[in-house]
């Protein structure tokens, strides 16, 4: 499984790590993956996904409605 977050799609990053010498080596930046179960009350189901802790912050703002709403709307997928 890819280390990509279900809704939002954010994905590592790449970078350097620069030591006191000021050598550069490169790194990558991982996304902060958490498993979540979220309760969707319009389908009146428990969903488990795969997001950031950051999505999660914008889910408890917000709520999962209106997350998953703006997802769909997003997704290169027909539906």
């Amino acid at each position: 499984m890819a280390r990509k977050d279900q809704l939002t799609g954010k994905g590592p990053m790449s970078g350097n790590t620069v030591s006191h010498a000021h050598n550069k080596t490169r790194r990558r930046f991982a996304v902060n993956l958490q498993k979540k179960r979220f309760f969707v009350p319009e389908e009146n189901r428990w969903v488990t996904l795969r997001v950031s802790a950051q999505t999660i912050k914008t889910i408890n703002k917000n709520g999962i409605s209106a997350v998953l709403r703006e997802a769909r709307k997003q997704s290169p997928r027909p539906q």
